[in-house]
């Protein structure tokens, strides 16, 4: 979806129009980036945000006014706003710049009236912004219209793509038994009933698939369960004949997508009637002043548009009950998990020794192992040309021969010197760079397995690094050791560990401006909470649990010059350590993600000797580990990749 500047200025003007002729007249626009599921990555005929400001990270936030147009995003995102958005946009930096609904409250008039399209805004998020309203009488307007699909001509088609039923021989776990747990929490809390909203958390609970957004294997749906019911709210065009059974045998009611809003109503007013049950015909009648009288949202997920269909009085607003018990794997998802990075290792190293070859055949360039001078480009280049895109084409291509392939888990991020400052860099085929020996590469890439999902980073160098980006890796291979190597007591959150990661960096006087971890799911989005190892403030909020899933991934960037990130994904384990401080309990990680760092890359004057050890102890485990998957080539060139490294003075 590519739209010129002309044509979004265009859209811009017709925009403000609108609000000027709406009733009442709109003052301000707030355009999110997410849907109405609150998902970081959003369908096709999703990305408003993206439509409007041309900006095309996965985060973000558009205001529009009378006069101003301003885009606010984070750190990963801060050098790509720069170069795609137009004069007419300014970008405000989160973290940095004030927030949205401080700017609107100092900038703009008593009175003001800010739109919002209700479907794509959290109860937290509106709650947050009327607060920040009120001190000048603003009101955040909640629209019947999201007025940017007025303006949205060739607004992709909502297709209809089949819900598909994934086995428990993936799962783990029944339906049936993830929704007696789900009941039993909510009678815990004196609730009668849930609202749930996030794709994720609907797909984990009743076991289904999708394909309905790129990369995350979800489908476009909400679910209420109640005491006595359940109900799957989905386009019926995607409803097979199987997934219409294996419903009915598991007590769900299918009903319309578009039904979710009516019938959070009806169950707000006791009124929502379910399928037979036992040969009784249940309604879930509202219990005043009884125990089980309260109706749960998680208010990080919910919409306002559904929260707004029910009386505060009875909203009990936690977060999900599904969050943890989808972050914490199952024995059945952690086995799938660790052959699905196996597999995906092996088609990583298939890449970097294929990647290799082409570089010294067609780029005369050095190599992955030598550092030798005078990288040229040799004259039939013309008929090979490397570029981002066409060499992650090709990593995909390693990935799809492998058993239960089914999509790339998120955009590759294939980046050559400057791109790869640029955190979260999505090439394009017609505008991307070309490989260049004398440049870092740096390649984070992931994908979907139907027994797991993978993200793993890489940083390359194909030429002679300078001593500089050699003591920077250097830096962000040693944050990544530390992370791996913690242990830590039970209770401990990913704030905390945060700074192991960024120690090295800081030494340096470097740092990084994303998170350090994020959970992913089991065959499910890749970025998955409620944990996260991160300097924000929201990394308190969830200790890390045994059996969770959380990535590693420092990194260091220098604008216009390269960028450096190193990532595994990690399980959290039960640590068998000497004592037991407080009967608590410690907690260490299980690397489970296998392809080579660059040794080349390494100054190993700057290492310790246990960081020496513990690179040549994962390079041995590579060898094993990987070895069955590989060819004769293949193996011959991960047992140079992963040669013992040696202390230098």
């Amino acid at each position: 979806m590519t739209t010129s500047a002309a044509a979004r200025d265009q859209h811009l003007d017709e925009l403000r129009a609108l609000m000027a002729a709406h009733s009442p007249p709109i003052h301000a626009l707030l355009v999110p980036s997410e849907d109405a599921h609150q998902s970081e990555y959003v369908s096709e005929r999703d990305k408003r945000r993206q439509f409007i400001s041309g900006f095309t990270g996965s985060a973000g936030l558009a205001l529009i006014t009378a006069k101003e147009a301003l885009l606010w995003t984070d750190g990963r995102y801060f050098l790509q706003a720069t170069q795609q958005l137009s004069d007419r946009w300014k970008l405000m930096r989160m973290g940095e710049d004030p927030p949205v609904e401080v700017w609107i409250a100092d900038n703009l008039l008593d009175g003001a009236v800010i739109g919002i399209d209700s479907w794509c805004i959290s109860v937290d998020c509106a709650q947050r912004y009327e607060q920040a309203f009120s001190k000048k009488n603003q009101m955040l307007l909640e629209l019947s219209s999201d007025l940017i699909d007025e303006v949205w001509k060739e607004r992709p088609p909502n297709d209809a793509l089949p819900v598909n039923v994934h086995p428990v021989e993936f799962t783990g776990r029944s339906v049936a038994e993830k929704i007696k747990e789900l009941r039993e929490k909510l009678q815990h809390e004196k609730a009668t009933a849930i609202v749930i909203t996030a794709l994720d958390e609907v797909a984990w609970l009743y076991n289904v698939r999708g394909d309905d957004v790129h990369y995350s294997p979800v489908v476009h749906s909400y679910a209420i369960v109640t005491l006595h019911n359940a109900f799957f709210y989905v386009d019926k065009r995607k409803v097979t004949n199987e997934v219409e059974n294996y419903m009915a045998g598991n007590g769900i009611d299918i009903r319309e997508y578009h039904m979710v809003q009516p019938d959070v109503s009806l169950l707000s007013s006791g009124q929502l009637q379910g399928s037979v049950v036992n040969g009784n015909l249940h309604v879930e009648k509202d219990i005043k002043g009884q125990e089980h009288s309260k109706i749960w949202i998680d208010s990080n997920s919910c919409c306002l548009a559904l929260y707004s269909k029910l009386r505060q009085d009875q909203v009990l607003m936690l977060q999900s009950p599904i969050a943890l018990p989808k972050a914490v794997k199952n024995p059945m998802e952690l086995d799938g998990l660790r052959k699905a990075h196996i597999r995906d290792g092996a088609a990583v190293v298939q890449y970097l020794a294929w990647l290799d070859n082409q570089m010294q055949d067609h780029y005369g360039a050095s190599g992955y192992f030598s550092e030798a001078n005078g990288s040229q480009k040799k004259e039939h280049l013309e008929k090979v040309k490397l570029t981002e895109v066409s060499v992650s084409d090709k990593l995909e291509g390693f990935r799809a021969e492998k058993e239960h392939f089914k999509s790339l888990s998120f955009p590759t991020i294939s980046s050559v010197g400057p791109n790869a400052a640029i955190i979260h860099y999505s090439p394009e085929a017609n505008t991307c760079a070309e490989l260049d020996a004398d440049k870092i590469y740096l390649c984070d890439s992931g994908a979907q397995y139907l027994d797991g999902t993978t993200d793993i980073t890489r940083t390359v160098h194909f030429g002679k690094p300078s001593e500089h980006e050699k003591s920077c890796y250097t830096a962000v291979l040693k944050g990544h050791i530390a992370l791996d190597d913690a242990v830590f007591p039970n209770g401990t959150t990913g704030h905390s560990l945060d700074i192991l990661a960024r120690t090295p960096l800081w030494k340096n006087g470097l740092d990084y401006r994303h998170g350090t971890g994020h959970g992913v799911g089991s065959y499910l989005n890749v970025h998955e909470g409620p944990h996260l190892i991160s300097f924000r403030p929201s990394a308190r909020n969830v200790p890390l649990q045994a059996s969770m899933t959380v990535t590693d991934e420092p990194g260091y960037y220098e604008d216009g010059n390269f960028g450096i990130r190193l990532e595994n994904v990690l399980i959290v384990k039960e640590a068998d350590t000497k004592f037991n401080f407080g009967a608590k309990g410690f907690l260490s990680f299980e690397h489970i993600t296998w392809a080579p760092y660059q040794t080349k890359l390494m100054n190993t004057a700057l290492m310790t000797p246990a960081e020496v050890e513990w690179v040549n102890l994962y390079h041995s485990d590579c060898r094993k580990i990987l070895a069955s998957y590989l060819n004769d080539e293949e193996k011959e060139w991960l047992r140079k990749a992963t040669e013992p490294i040696t202390m230098s003075s």
